[in-house]
This record gives structure tokens, sequence and C-alpha cells, in this order.
């Protein structure tokens, strides 16, 4: 998939799914000499530094194009988990984050952190991010942000309808950025991640939103999945809630109840 057709299956999820957030094209860069001239630089071009989160809400709200280095970091979980800067086990540095994980046996603290996703020290000089429906770089990870259960629901059950498998992903209260970005491209797996109190409190994170990672090579099929369940009329845009007893239902409901002997009544039109 070249990037103009990241755009427009970009744009069809977003009108699939009626998105109100922008999806965010996500990508580590190497070299800074690669990033483009009209994008934001938080304290080259504002004079302040940023979280993450708060950079990656100006992509998903306010469609910004954002590059985002070392010096522009203003939290420290994703300085570690981007790898730009030490700290493993027996440095200063990682004591003083086991002590504020929030776990209370220190040596489980340790194990924890010893064990957390980081991507290689010192070998990313930062982050590009923006809209990904007009991105003109292929990126690592696309982060779609639900700010509902039932758009995410549909994101489920399209990677379900493509790879017949349940999808996995582990939870935690915290870090969200880095679960959401470096977890995903560690894998190559979806990820589904839950906005920690960072996000919400100085990114204004919704009290409904979650974030959805996509791994760019997995795209085509998320994109696939959501056609297949449309067309079966089951996805987000299908649902048409009212509460009625005997309601129609797909014909196969109807052939099971008759294969059970019970009640049918009426198929869905759709």
């Amino acid at each position: 998939m070249n990037s103009e057709e990241m755009r427009e299956t970009i744009s069809y999820i977003i009108s699939t799914l009626h998105l109100s957030l922008h999806p965010q094209a996500v990508k580590m860069l190497e070299d800074e000499s690669s990033v483009p001239e009209n994008v934001l630089r938080p304290m080259h071009d504002k004079g302040e530094h940023m979280a993450l989160c708060q950079a990656l809400a100006l992509t998903k709200r306010e469609g910004r194009s954002v590059w985002f280095c070392k010096q522009d970091h203003w939290c420290w979980n994703p300085l570690i988990g981007l790898g730009h800067v030490a700290c493993e086990p027996g440095m200063p540095a990682f004591e003083e984050v086991a002590k504020n994980l929030g776990i209370s046996d220190l040596d489980k603290a340790r194990e924890f952190f010893a064990a957390f996703p980081k991507l290689e020290h010192g070998k990313y000089a930062g982050m590009l991010m923006a809209p990904a429906e007009s991105a003109d770089f292929i990126p690592d990870i696309i982060l779609i942000n639900c700010d509902n259960n039932y758009q995410l629901r549909s994101l489920i059950w399209g990677v379900k309808n493509q790879t017949g498998k349940m999808l996995s992903s582990d939870f935690d209260a915290i870090d969200s950025c880095i679960h959401a970005i470096v977890t995903p491209m560690k894998t190559g797996n979806y990820a589904i991640t839950i906005p920690d109190p960072g996000d919400q409190e100085r990114a204004l994170a919704g009290a409904n939103e979650i974030i959805f990672s996509v791994p760019f090579p997995r795209l085509a099929e998320a994109a696939a999945g959501l056609r297949e369940i449309d067309a079966l009329g089951v996805g987000y845009r299908n649902m048409k809630p009212i509460m009625e007893y005997d309601f129609p239902r797909p014909p196969f409901y109807n052939e099971l109840f008759r294969l059970w002997d019970l009640d049918q009544g009426r198929d869905w039109e759709h």
C-alpha cells in the first residue's frame, strides 16, 4: 500500500465509523533531515515543551502535523519508551521509576519495568505525526481514536472476520502512549489502549475515548474486515437501535430456531 492508497483507506474508515477524531499516522525517524518543513516543532516554534499525548492530541483534534524530538518532551515515560534516554536495571533512573509505578511490591515493580516495551536506545531522532487521511509518508502505526465502544466493536469484529481469531491485547492504567505505539511496532499486532491519566488531564482525551492501534502493514486487513462486516449488515453504520420484542433477525437465526424446534419470526431487511 502506498501513501495515496493509505489516504483513501483511512478516508473509508473515517466515513464507515463516523469518526470525529483524525486517525494519526505515526512514524519514528532516524534522521531529522527528512522531516517536512510545514510541521509544528514545539520548542522551536512555541518555545514550550509538551507531553507526547498533547502533541498527538494536536493531530487527532486539530489535524496538525508535528515533529517531536527529545528536547520537546515534558513527560518521562515516552523518553524511555521511544529510546531517547537510557533507563536500565541498576541505573538510578530505573530505580526512581520503579518506586513510582503504583506497584506496592518494589521487587515486582522492578520486574515489571524491566520488561517495559522500549525502542532501541539512541536509534531514533524523533517522531513524525500527521492526520492519516492527508499524510504524505508511510507510517509505522496508525492510531484510530474511537469515541464510543460501538466503533471499537466494529474494528474488533473486522479483524476477526479476516483472521478467524479473537483480538488479544494487554491493558494498563498508565503509559498509554507507549502501549499504543511501541508495543504494536515491536510485535506487529493490533493493540487496544485506554488513555492514561496524563492523556485525560493534560491532553483532554474524552471520557469515552479508546485507542485502536494498527501496524501499517495490517491496515489493508483492518479495512477489508470493516468492508466485510458492513456488507453483512452488522457494521457500525448498519445499527438501528430500537427496543422491540420479536424483532426481525438475520435469516440464519430462524433456521437455527427451526432446527431447535423453537418459534421463528421475521427476517430482517438490510
